[in-house]
């Protein structure tokens, strides 16, 4: 018999928190958890945008900067995934540059590096002389008397995977998002170890009556 009150009072403790104030309680800090979720994937998206603004002013050293920072962010929070980011006009920038180092008037293969715009101009001039396809146009025209000309003087273009950036975000992160998410695992674990715990204790208190 005390076996049994000690059963009924276990149940009449795990009863007085009813189920559905738990379920109310996730809800609630469901809701801030997926608030703080976002704000972090915003807080990304900000300083990525950053960093592309940077990249389309033509300044280098900031938009290290913003790199950096964009970093940072996305290694300290959680739902921050930024795929990947290219620094197209940087990439354009540089490529330009050794085109226009190619055509220079002391450069030994100049008519190699002017033949070749005859030809490429033409008939990009509709993507504008910075698309990646008039690049590889004048590369392919240059080089293809390269074996005539002096190696130091034949156009290579900057890799475009040294232009791509991608960081990982954490799986969980301290922070408030972490936090709320972490609340809402607990509440849903303290749900479910009640309803397992109820449904022993009844189990347990019919099959010592049925005995009985």
């Amino acid at each position: 018999m005390a076996d049994s009150r000690n059963i009924k009072y276990n149940i009449k403790r795990l009863r007085r928190v009813k189920t559905w104030q738990l379920f109310a309680l996730l809800l609630l800090v469901g809701f801030i958890a997926a608030t703080f979720l976002r704000l972090n994937n915003i807080g990304m998206v900000e300083r990525r945008n950053a960093v592309l603004s940077a990249d389309k002013a033509g300044n280098p050293s900031v938009t290290q900067n913003r790199l950096y920072d964009l970093q940072r962010y996305v290694s300290t929070h959680m739902n921050a995934n930024m795929g990947s980011l290219y620094l197209e006009n940087q990439y354009k920038r540089d490529s330009q540059k050794a085109i226009d180092v190619a055509s220079n008037d002391d450069n030994p293969n100049v008519n190699v590096t002017k033949k070749a715009q005859e030809v490429c101009a033409p008939r990009y001039a509709h993507l504008g002389n910075y698309s990646q396809a008039y690049e590889q146009c004048m590369l392919s025209e240059i080089n293809k008397d390269g074996p005539a000309a002096d190696p130091a003087t034949i156009v290579v273009l900057p890799k475009a995977d040294e232009y791509r950036h991608s960081y990982a975000s954490p799986l969980w992160t301290p922070d408030f998002a972490g936090l709320s998410v972490l609340a809402c695992v607990v509440i849903i674990l303290i749900i479910v170890g009640r309803l397992i715990s109820l449904g022993l204790l009844s189990l347990i208190l019919k099959m010592r009556n049925r005995d009985a």
